[in-house]
């Protein structure tokens, strides 16, 4: 355990990091399981609706691997290559 002050806080301050970055991670893993999902329906339904919300899954996933980035959770490289695998099977599948 902790003997000083310093140290109390660091291990608060580690605490309250770590669900912040966990916030993250999770929820771009769950997005990403809603996109495929989703691409899946897509590839038997081919209608207008099923693309906008393709598109706007996309689009949130993106904005959290951006803000991921920005907050230093996920690596620059890391982000980038999930976002160009998820628009490469868009493409593919379009």
């Amino acid at each position: 355990m902790a003997n000083n002050k310093s140290a109390k806080k660091r291990i608060g301050i580690n605490k309250r990091n770590r669900l912040e970055n966990c916030y993250y991670k999770t929820s771009v893993r769950t997005l990403t399981k809603l996109f495929f999902k989703n691409l899946e329906i897509d590839k038997t339904e081919k209608t207008l609706e099923s693309k906008k919300k393709l598109q706007t899954i996309l689009n949130s996933t993106y904005s959290f691997l951006d803000k991921g980035t920005k907050k230093k959770v996920f690596h620059k490289n890391t982000a980038a290559r999930k976002k160009s695998r998820l628009a490469y099977y868009l493409r593919v599948t379009s």
